[in-house]
Order: C-alpha cells, then structure tokens, then sequence
C-alpha cells in the first residue's frame, strides 16, 4: 500500500465511524417519537427519508423500524452500495420486491400496528403492503395512516453537521453565480448559461443540481418557473437566474436577476421594491415568529408599492435533502420557526408581456434572527 493509503486509511474509518454516529443519533430520536406516540413500528419508504436516517442513496428502498431494531431492504442492483452506506440499520437485499419483504419483516417482528406516511404512499403501494402479509386476518388493520409525518418532523431543524454542509453547499453557488456573470451577455442562449452553470457546479463537486436550473430573460423573466429555453438573451432587460446545487445529499438554492442595458425607471423601481420586501422578511426570520408573519413582511412592502397582485406565489419553504420541505413560508400559516432550521425567502413580481424578477436566499434560523448563507450581492448589477 503507497503512503497516500496508509494515509487515506484513518480518514476513511473516521467518516464511516461519523456517519454511523449521525444515522444512530436520528434512529434513536425517531424511536423516541415512536414511544411517545404509542407506535409499535414505521414503514419509511419515502427516499429522503430513507437517507435520512440510513444514509442509502439508492432509488429503491424499504425500511422497518420496529423496538430497537432497523432493516433496510433493497434489491440486488444495490449490494455492495448498501453495505458501504448504511450502518445503523441491518441490510437485506431482497429475492422479491424490497417493499414486500420489509412489511414480511415488520410483520414477524411482532408489532400490532405498523405506522406509514400516506403522503408518500399511493393506493396501489398500500395494496401490495396488505398482500405482502402471511396473516390475512391482519390485512384490514396492520398499516395505519399517519396523521402527520414523523420523520419529515425531525428533518425540519437541522443539526450542525447538516448546517456545515449546507452552508458550504450554499457558498458554492454564490461562486458560480459570481463566476457565471462575466459569460451573460446580449445574444447568448439561456440554455447555454444553464449549461454553463451546470458544467462549473459538477466540475466543483456537486452531486448535480436541486432542479431544474431557471434561466429567464427579457418578457420570459415574468415566468416565475421559466426553464431555460432556446431564447437568446436581449440586449436590454431583465435575467433571473435560480438555481441550486447538490452536495453531499443537501440542496442549495438562490435567485438573483441582473439586468443587461440600463434598467428602465419601472424596472428599477420594481426592483427596488423586491429587494425591499425580500430584505424586510429575512429581518422577520426568527425563532418562534409564524411563517406567516414573514410571508407579511415581503407581501406588504410590495403592496404598499402597488405591486402585491403582481406578486403570484408564497414568500419561501424549507430547504434540506428536498429542495422543497416543510415549513411553508406563506400568508396565513400559523407553524413557527425554529432554531436550526433552513429556509429560502424568494419574493417576486411578474408582469405579464413586460418583465418579472426575483431575489432569493437561504437563511438558516436563529434564537437572535436569520442568518443569510447565500452572501452573494443582491444590489441590481446592470452588465
């Protein structure tokens, strides 16, 4: 062995170690939330949550919990992968399909009851689950719906591993925003700066993107969603650009619109008024105000600017091993932030045939306000 990996070996050893630590940690926190609400046993089945408390990445995936034990079922395509990642939960590599086998586990495991999310369980799914079991006279009552998600409730606040990676995940994007500038330009297409952008984020060690990467110029800006297209870049108006990156399984995600030419006196006017409104509801980010009372915050500066119709969708969410997670930044929602939990704020305006904008950033919650991890700029840069 070279000396780079006699060097390499105690580094390796002390990640798995670390990582087993951190899936042990969560697996003990979910059966504490189990005891508390009486459940015998969880059928996870949703992959993020699977990742979650196991750290499998595969794209198929059971897993029981059950007393003190946890099993992770998955199907030969996966073998060596699951051995390598998962730790703190038993393997079985499935000769049927993994789901079947979990709920033949969870039913031999003498649990009365076994618990799962129905957000992330389609009919067809909990008609396989009954069928899987020996016991027909346990086929009516073995699964219960949850009447709201457990383990998504423990995602919600981040831990300070989680923090870590996010926030480098973050930082990562604002380079690539500030190293992107210098290639938009007058007649480049909005596909080849996605493309651009996309190849960097790879080149830099993300896993892949969040979603979708939104590249919309000139009248195209005013689609909040606009992927993208062949269109090539005007030489006056508006460019919003948002994206995010994957990196060690945690999203990033940030929106910023510059503007080629000189912005015009309503643009620059509405511009002034979102970044007015996404700088009043980050100041509101605290632990224990309502999602709502932020949601107001951006919502009524842009109303008193005459631009609150203009503004069609919520202030922010959650972000974490989902892009979009819980909670929900929007008017009327009464759940409270938390200390360690990470949200995008995202007000925008769009006006239909003319132009849109939006500005975005992560901000991870505090018992003393929020703090911004996506630092890049948000003064209207004019290339």
């Amino acid at each position: 062995m070279s000396r780079g990996g006699l060097a390499c070996a105690p580094i390796f050893a002390v990640a798995v170690i670390f990582s087993l630590m951190n899936h042990e940690r969560r697996l003990r926190a979910l059966r504490r939330s189990m005891k508390l609400r009486q459940m015998d046993a969880l059928l996870v089945t949703h992959l993020p949550d699977v990742r979650y408390l196991c750290g499998f990445t595969g794209s198929n995936a059971a897993l029981g919990v059950s007393g003190g034990r946890a099993a992770l079922f998955t199907d030969g395509r996966y073998t060596v992968q699951a051995q390598q990642q998962v730790q703190a939960a038993r393997v079985h590599i499935a000769k049927k399909p993994a789901l079947r086998e979990c709920c033949l586990w969870l039913e031999a495991s003498g649990a009365r009851h076994t618990f799962f999310d129905p957000e992330h369980t389609t009919v067809s799914q909990l008609g396989a689950m009954r069928l899987a079991l020996r016991d027909g006279r346990r086929r009516r009552g073995f699964f219960v719906a949850l009447p709201a998600p457990v383990v998504a409730t423990h995602r919600l606040v981040k831990d300070e591993d989680e923090i870590a990676v996010m926030r480098e995940a973050a930082l990562l994007g604002c380079r690539l925003f500030e190293e992107l500038l210098e290639h938009i330009g007058p007649g480049v297409t909005e596909a080849a700066i996605a493309a651009r952008l996309e190849y960097a984020a790879r080149t830099a060690g993300a896993e892949g993107m969040s979603f979708e990467t939104i590249v919309a110029s000139g009248g195209r800006s005013a689609l909040p969603h606009g992927q993208a297209s062949a269109a090539r870049l005007p030489r006056n108006g508006f460019v919003t650009l948002d994206f995010g990156v994957i990196l060690r399984g945690y999203c990033s995600d940030m929106t910023r619109t510059v503007c080629l030419g000189k912005a015009r006196g309503r643009e620059r006017e509405a511009y002034e008024a979102v970044l007015e409104a996404q700088q009043s509801a980050v100041a509101a980010v605290r632990h224990g105000v309502s999602c709502g009372e932020v949601d107001q915050a951006a919502r009524s500066v842009l109303e008193r600017a005459g631009l609150g119709e203009f503004f069609s969708h919520s202030t922010g969410h959650g972000v974490g091993i989902e892009i979009h997670e819980a909670p929900r930044i929007a008017a009327g929602e009464k759940s409270a932030l938390a200390s360690g939990m990470v949200v995008a704020i995202e007000p925008g305006v769009y006006l239909a045939g003319e132009f849109g904008l939006r500005i975005e950033d992560m901000v991870l919650v505090t018992a003393g306000g929020g703090e911004i991890l996506t630092p890049s700029t948000k003064a209207l840069i004019s290339l």
